[in-house]
């Protein structure tokens, strides 16, 4: 198995970085775009810069054969370029609100599910799968490549996001990317850049100097664009310093364009634009333009340029960037034509995901797997008999075979009442453990009735008890808690029958208050289209478990650098503030600080010596794990190279995740690599990591540069952030690197 962090971060820090999967594009995709922008009237030009969504164009002016997803540009037919229709969301096709009724697609687990398979291939292959459907349904252009970190667990998108770090969540996106356009698609990288909360993601502003920026969030779409070569970066909502992310100047300009070298166009979030500078600050198309509250890129923008305000350079340079990313991932040679979907296939790769991506938390006393274990088992609360839980909002698909129940949601969850359910579909955990044991026998009561629940975990071999925890697009949640009186449930569950396994239906994590009482804890996340039979298959030991937690779990939210999620304190918006800052308003204008800076997640643990809940990084396994022989390498003054071997201890095959990280002196801790070798047991094999460059560094805002001061740094192999094994030291040499 080829290293993730070797072979997508080597040999690139003393150069301006440009996507390297650039060099898969055709030769003439620029000369292309340039003939094509030459042959157009003024009109045309404009017409590639606005979208809308087709449901709002009446049925009798819309065009014949278009597919209903989020947003439709039309094309330009006499020069053969095809209209952009574009879908939602990173976890499967989308098909919001029942747009195309009936219509049903593959869902993959959530976000925080795939990246805790920490397995770049696996995701890779899910972002080839969903293309394939999206092109089946006659898109080409898919808004997934959700990659803002996760800095708060109480964040309502967390679930569609791949987890904390900036190394590991920019190699897994630019792999689902990948995967996605090779299809002839368009994929987006979003949300650009800093919306990792929905509290206030219109009317806020983030205030976070420069250097933490470049160190967290930004090396995280900096990775996914290098190595996944997007053809268009997604703007966010929010406002960075004080202006609006999809007419901020310095990120799209400078950060994007000049520094990154990005070559693709961007887009907006469905809206997100407030203004027709936006064009000349760096934004190439309004998305949505009916969801602003004008039609800053058709209509005002003729009058801007009419009078001077924007320049006609603007239009043209923006019209070029769409027209080159559509010639350079074949949209218009390679239109997209509905067909039949192998669903059977599909559902294997959602399941394989869901396997890998499932983490064993806890398992006292080798209590799992369940195999020949159990003759009498209770199977509790979860809807364990309808489906699976989903997170709500853009990124929701229908499952195939739809959802087998849906809830509607409270007032409590404000604006995203209006466009999201709560929903299980996919297989069911009950029918999956009824043929994983059928001499077995198994009864489900829904939890409801708690003292119910409680009298039959006493009176069976084990019990199984399932938790559940909500998360929605535009809203996040106020507290850790379970839903549904979930940890007053397994609480009574866990006391009544030692003998018991606790199952997370999760978006994010979560408190557990009563984990010492619980025999096992699997996180199962949102597992997606098979999802019931993943945890079956798991419970019983038919898979091994090899999950790790892209996340770190806090013991309470006392721990966070936040523990008032900024801004959920504040009054629900007037309609002023709704008339000013637009519909996706869900709180009054406030700032947004967030005092880790670069130092998310389990950097912020390491720094306060906080002990977490559970570790970035942990996983348990149903086998054994040994590492030995560190060696390190520095090549050149600055190159390092880590090297070790692993070696299957236990008596089962198993995969494993060793993380290796560096310590630089007076700073937190940072993943420089990991690998994902399957071994049998006795099995060793040989693990090399060579660090990327900037996560030895510091950026310095003045020179503009990256730089690696010379000194010692320590190295830690582990089984997860705080789970160190082996220890080494190594002098490196001063370096300069361009971003």
């Amino acid at each position: 198995m080829k290293l993730v962090s070797s072979v997508l971060l080597t040999g690139i820090a003393m150069c301006a970085l440009t996507p390297a999967a650039g060099a898969d594009e055709p030769a003439d995709v620029d000369a292309r775009a340039r003939a094509a922008l030459a042959q157009m009237n003024a009109e045309e030009r404009i017409q590639l810069l606005h979208g809308t969504m087709p449901l709002m164009i009446p049925s009798s002016k819309r065009p014949a054969g278009i597919a209903l997803g989020a947003g439709y540009v039309p094309g330009i037919e006499h020069l053969g370029i095809p209209p952009q229709l574009a879908s939602d969301a990173s976890l499967g096709v989308s098909n919001l609100m029942n747009m195309r009724p009936g219509d049903v697609a593959t869902a993959l687990p959530s976000g925080l599910a795939m990246a805790s398979t920490w397995d770049s291939s696996l995701i890779k292959e899910g972002g080839r799968m969903i293309g394939a459907e999206a092109r089946a349904k006659g898109f080409n252009v898919m808004l997934v490549g959700g990659v803002n970190l996760v800095r708060d667990p109480r964040a309502g998108r967390n679930f569609e996001y791949l987890g904390e770090d900036p190394l590991l969540a920019g190699t897994l996106v630019a792999a689902q990317i990948a995967g996605v356009q090779s299809n002839n698609i368009i994929g987006t990288i979003k949300h650009f850049a800093l919306n990792d909360q929905e509290t206030g993601r219109s009317s806020a502003s983030v205030e976070m100097p420069e250097a933490a920026m470049r160190e967290s969030d930004l090396l995280a779409f900096e990775i996914g664009i290098e190595k996944g070569n997007p053809g268009s970066v997604m703007c966010s909502y929010n406002q960075v310093g004080g202006v609006y992310a999809c007419e901020n100047s310095f990120l799209l300009n400078q950060v994007l364009r000049r520094d990154w070298g990005y070559k693709g166009y961007v887009m907006s979030d469905w809206g997100a634009v407030h203004s027709t500078q936006a064009l000349v600050a760096g934004l190439d198309q309004q998305s949505g333009e009916v969801l602003d509250k004008k039609r800053w890129f058709s209509i005002e923008l003729k009058a801007a340029l009419a009078d001077g305000r924007v320049p006609q350079s603007a239009v043209d340079t923006a019209a070029l960037r769409i027209l080159r990313s559509m010639y350079a991932h074949g949209v218009v040679d390679n239109p997209p034509a509905t067909s039949a979907i192998d669903f059977d296939a599909h559902a294997k790769v959602a399941l394989k995901a869901a396997e890998e991506g499932i983490v064993l938390l806890k398992n006292r006393d080798g209590i799992l797997p369940l195999a020949g274990k159990a003759r009498k088992i209770a199977v509790i609360g979860g809807e364990a008999d309808a489906g699976v839980l989903s997170g709500g909002g853009s990124s929701a698909v229908v499952p195939v075979g739809g959802f087998a129940k849906t809830e509607k949601l409270g007032k409590e969850f404000g604006a995203a009442a209006t466009f999201a359910q709560r929903t299980y579909g996919g297989t069911a955990p009950l029918a999956a453990l009824k043929a994983a044991y059928p001499d077995a026998e198994i009864t489900y009561v829904d939890g409801s009735d708690v003292a119910a629940a409680t009298q039959l975990a006493r009176d069976s071999d084990l019990a199984i008890v399932f938790g559940e925890k909500y998360f929605a697009e535009a809203v996040d949640a106020p507290d850790l808690s379970l839903d549904k009186n979930g940890d007053a449930l397994i609480d009574a569950v866990t006391a009544a029958n030692p003998n018991n396994v606790v199952v997370l239906e999760i978006g994010n994590p979560v408190v557990m208050p009563w984990r010492d009482k619980a025999g096992a804890i699997l996180a199962a996340w949102y597992p997606g289209q098979r999802g019931g039979e993943a945890i079956a298959r798991v419970l019983s030991g038919e898979v091994n478990p090899s999950g790790h937690l892209p996340v770190t779990f806090p013991a309470s939210v006392a721990q966070l650098p936040n523990p008032v999620l900024p801004g959920s304190d504040l009054p629900v918006p007037s309609k002023e503030d709704r008339a000013t800052y637009g519909i996706n308003t869900n709180s009054p204008p406030f700032k947004i600080t967030y005092p880790e800076g670069s130092d998310a997640g389990y950097r912020w643990f390491d720094l306060k010596q906080e002990k977490p809940l559970y570790a970035f990084g942990h996983g348990l396994s149903y086998t054994s794990f040994a590492y030995k022989g560190l060696g390190l390498k520095v090549k050149d003054g600055d190159q390092l190279t880590i090297s070790f071997t692993v070696t299957n201890t236990g008596k089962r095959a198993g995969a494993d995740v060793p993380q290796v990280y560096v310590k630089l002196p007076g700073k937190a801790k940072r993943l420089i690599g990991w690998d994902k070798p399957m071994l049998q047991p006795g099995q060793s094999t040989t693990v090399t990591v060579t660090a990327d460059p900037r996560l030895l560094a510091d950026f310095d805002t003045e020179r503009q540069l990256w730089v690696v001061d010379p000194g010692k740094v320590t190295v830690e192999v582990g089984h997860s952030a705080t789970e160190t094994v082996l220890t080494g030291s190594a002098t490196i040499g001063a370096k300069l690197i361009r971003p």
